[in-house]
């Protein structure tokens, strides 16, 4: 796991003050999530961005 911290807490110097002010908001919530014991509720972009496209994809007869 301190690797996993060692390699976040480099990135964070290294990206736009933007994107490191993002991370940190996620990675404040994922702990907050798994502190809840409510990680598997959330749903992921992926899985979300999935259901969007295929309620985007045209329906065939």
């Amino acid at each position: 796991m301190e690797g996993i911290a060692g390699k976040l807490e480099t990135k964070l110097h290294e990206w736009k003050p933007e994107t490191s002010q993002k991370v940190r908001a996620l990675v404040a919530e994922i702990i907050e999530l798994a502190d809840d014991d409510a990680l598997d509720l959330g749903r992921s972009r992926s899985v979300e961005q999935e259901v969007l496209d295929i309620l985007d994809e045209p329906t065939t007869r």
